[in-house]
């Protein structure tokens, strides 16, 4: 039978989808360890990014995180860490063994976008609007509340949403150690060559990327408060080119 026939007779077998080890379930276990990553690494960088932004400092260490982020292997990452005698390959809760490991090496694969898309966010607000809201007595608590968070969050946004898409493809490689998700399904099925079922789970994992690059892509459009203009260059020290940028992949 060809395999793509195979692998759609796996989808649509519905064994396939219950049972601890059946997709939902590895679904459910992908989705819960890409939202509380993402959630911690928003926690975590955000805050510092927006900070930074808004004080136009730092930006050497903003934009720059995210070339060193992307060199370090995120699977070099996670061996290291299960390897290490903390926090190892114990379970941990509902996000099954090496679960810590895991959640700690996605964390850390999400920042680079989150940081630089949040301090050039803020830095992209216009400097006539900072000036208006000077001039109108504003302080930098509210100019920062009230006028550069909301312009800003259309970039912030596209990093969210950039770090969404990668944190979901790359909580597959928990199964490289054992670990929860949807890779298991696929590293399982290809170690007893089945491929049908390793094809099955390639297709869940591509198809729920797609769902969560078009939720997010409408969420941020949703909160753009108007058309986007290019920024003037800005007299901070920092030029920052449009490349540098983490943006969220266009055509959705």
């Amino acid at each position: 039978m060809d395999l793509f026939a195979e692998t759609w007779q796996y989808l649509l077998d519905p064994d396939s989808w219950t049972g601890g080890s059946g997709l939902v379930a590895r679904l459910l276990e992908q989705l819960l360890l890409t939202a509380t990553a993402l959630v911690a690494a928003m926690l975590l960088g955000l805050p510092l990014a927006l900070w930074l932004g808004h004080l136009g400092r730092g930006g050497f260490l903003a934009v720059n995180i995210s070339n060193v982020g992307r060199a370090v292997p995120t699977f070099a990452l996670l061996a290291l860490l299960v390897a290490a005698d903390w926090p190892g390959s114990a379970d941990f809760g509902p996000y099954g063994r090496a679960g810590l490991a895991t959640l700690i090496a996605l964390v850390l694969f999400a920042l680079p976008p989150l940081i630089t898309n949040g301090y050039v966010g803020m830095r992209e607000v216009p400097s006539d609007v900072q000036e208006a809201a000077d001039g109108m007595g504003m302080s930098p608590a509210q100019r920062f509340w009230r006028v550069e968070l909301p312009l800003a969050l259309p970039v912030v946004a596209s990093g969210v949403r950039l770090a969404l898409v990668q944190v979901w493809a790359t909580a597959t490689i928990a199964a490289l150690v054992a670990g929860p998700g949807l890779g298991r399904i696929i590293t399982e099925g290809f170690a007893r060559n089945d491929y049908a079922q390793g094809m099955a789970g390639a297709v869940v994992v591509a198809l729920v990327a797609l769902v969560l690059e078009l939720a997010a892509a409408a969420v941020q459009r949703a909160v753009d408060p108007m058309p986007r203009a290019p920024s003037p260059d800005r007299d901070d020290g920092l030029s920052v080119p449009s490349s540098t940028v983490a943006e969220a992949p266009t055509g959705s």
